[in-house]
């Protein structure tokens, strides 16, 4: 080994919040430190305060339109590039998740594998759930009766704690594959892999402000979140029952959507459940017409 290696220093990676396509630090200025399983110092992440979580309503919100506008197919494209960034990242996301759950190497290469399949997974749906969920019913009049899925607008995901990156995954992807952007709270223990998610959307196809992911405390933010007027909808999964109760009734000022948090096993097939927990149906009347024996009037 060289002189100059055995004198290299180490660079120390900064976490950042990822908000509105951008890299801020916490407007707070604060920070807290994660560690492994062991108990061993990994990093200062942002602890995020309120004016962060407004902040990224705000990014979540000007987004909308657009993601929501854009194609089905396309959100499945930009989701599948998605895919295609975090398996050329698998390494760094392998050894976060490793540090993160108390994995040994090869057992957090299945877990990243396995998050990668389900962007795939999801990217797949985005063109197919409104054949799923929406249709033509069938009416008693000349009438076309037609129900399409809408999504509901901006969603606030509390992530799981525990599953620090195959079920952080596994929450947001549903939520932008349907249409709506997202304010994630990752988890407070384990939010590395989630801020490294935040570098990979941005060098995707991914628009700014579609996700938004802030780390720290879900009780000093949640409550927040869950009163925002701008906040459609909250998926509770990574919160106790004290705080999902809490959020719950805060939640209930403007009738948010709601999805209470349930024990779940990441590893299985999600089902379309999450695609359709965030999606309205609208339902439109149009005439056909008169219609005689010899067919339509038109």
């Amino acid at each position: 080994m060289s002189s100059v290696e055995q004198n290299r220093l180490s660079v120390f990676k900064t976490y950042k919040l990822y908000v509105g396509g951008k890299f801020p630090r916490s407007e707070s200025g604060r920070v807290y430190e994660v560690q492994d399983h062991k108990g061993k110092w990994l990093a200062n992440a942002p602890l995020s305060s309120r004016k962060d979580a407004r902040d990224a309503v705000v990014a979540a919100r000007k987004a909308f339109g657009g993601w929501s506008g854009a194609t089905a197919y396309n959100r499945g494209q930009i989701l599948y590039r998605v895919a295609e960034m975090l398996e050329g990242r698998k390494s760094q996301f392998v050894r976060e998740v490793a540090h993160a759950e108390g994995l040994s190497k090869s057992e957090a290469a299945e877990v990243v594998e396995a998050a990668v399949d389900r962007w795939v997974w999801y990217a797949g749906w985005t063109d197919k759930i409104g054949q799923i969920v929406g249709g033509a019913n069938p009416v008693a009049g000349p009438f076309f009766n037609l129900s399409t899925p809408e999504p509901t607008g901006v969603v606030t995901v509390v992530a799981p704690q525990e599953s620090s990156f195959l079920g952080l995954v596994s929450v947001i992807a549903p939520v932008i594959a349907t249409g709506n952007t997202a304010v994630v709270i990752a988890s407070e223990k384990a939010p590395l892999p989630a801020l490294s998610l935040g570098e990979v959307l941005a060098t995707s196809d991914l628009p700014g402000g579609v996700v938004n992911i802030l780390s720290g405390k879900a009780s000093e933010m949640g409550p927040h979140l869950a009163a925002h007027q701008d906040v459609n909808a909250i998926d509770l999964t990574g919160a106790d029952a004290d705080l999902a109760r809490e959020l719950e009734i805060a939640a209930a000022d403007n009738l948010k959507r709601v999805l209470r948090p349930r024990a779940v096993d990441f590893t299985k097939s999600p089902g379309t459940d999450r695609l359709t927990a965030f999606l309205e149906t609208k339902t439109v009347w149009h005439p056909t017409g008169s219609l005689g024996a010899s067919g339509s009037a038109y």
